[in-house]
């Protein structure tokens, strides 16, 4: 039987996969279409993901070489971006493609029980593989959302929606505000059907609803209002408010109506 570790790495490799995909359904007029991230094209996404595959293979094979990589101005944003924005697109997928090819060879060699460095706290192994899955997946849907190409939700999604609730207090903490120690439940459906049950076992503060909205919300890819996510309770209500997976500063997120109220899924 497959360890956690082990499976979030066949993910992660799945989630390249799909990726590909779509990359290699896309005319090359498309990268420079805009997505709702504000100032990003289609373009920027891929070129943020290569990026920083490079960065988190570094951080598996070689931590000084990592450290040196964020010092480097020519490295921070919006330096690569702008980098990035002056190859063609077949140059820049294959960035893409050899970072995350090399990506998932550092990770053959990873202890499991390795601390691995990062620009803020060390992870562990797995947290960093999952980390990669869900900024894979998450900028991957920003492409899809704009770019009129398919990239269906799978039970891998379990890895977003784990990530998600286990970013509760970050999500407070990257805001100076002290995090809520009120339980909250959050009951998921997920692509496949199955249930997932996370969070704390309560009734009183509950975020229900489809695995698809709730990973959304959590990478900030949609705004509540826009899901059909049922949240009861006040701490509930104020976790979903700010929900945040991913590390940095608060994002901006989507405003209410950028997308159909997505009720028929």
């Amino acid at each position: 039987m497959a360890s956690v570790f082990e499976e979030v790495i066949d993910d992660l490799a799945e989630e390249h996969r799909a990726l590909e995909r779509v990359f290699d359904r896309l005319a090359p007029s498309v990268f420079e279409k805009a997505t709702h991230a504000i100032g990003w094209a289609v373009r920027d996404q891929v070129a943020h993901l290569a990026h920083f595959d490079e960065a988190a293979a570094l951080a598996i094979t070689d931590a000084e070489a990592l450290r040196e990589h964020f010092r480097r101005p020519e490295n921070g944003e919006p330096a690569y971006l702008e980098r990035a924005r002056t190859l063609t697109h077949g140059d820049l997928l294959e960035w893409w493609r050899t970072a995350s090819s090399n990506l998932r060879a550092a990770l053959k060699s990873l202890d499991p029980a390795a601390r691995i460095p990062w620009a803020g706290p060390p992870m562990s192994g797995v947290s960093h593989v999952t980390a990669r899955l869900m900024e894979t997946w998450s900028h991957g849907l920003d492409v899809v959302d704009v770019a009129g190409v398919e990239r269906p939700d799978t039970d891998r999604l379990r890895h977003v929606a784990f990530l998600g609730v286990r970013t509760r207090p970050y999500s407070y903490q990257t805001r100076n505000l002290e995090p809520s120690r009120v339980p909250v439940r959050v009951s998921l459906t997920a692509p496949s059907g199955a249930t997932w049950e996370l969070g704390d076992d309560t009734n009183e503060n509950v975020v229900r609803g489809s695995a698809t909205d709730f990973c959304r919300v959590v990478t900030q890819r949609r705004h509540i209002a826009d899901t059909s996510l049922e949240v009861i309770g006040d701490a509930a209500r104020e976790w979903m408010g700010i929900a945040q997976a991913f590390a940095g500063p608060p994002g901006a997120g989507r405003q209410p109506g950028e997308f159909p109220r997505e009720a028929k899924r």
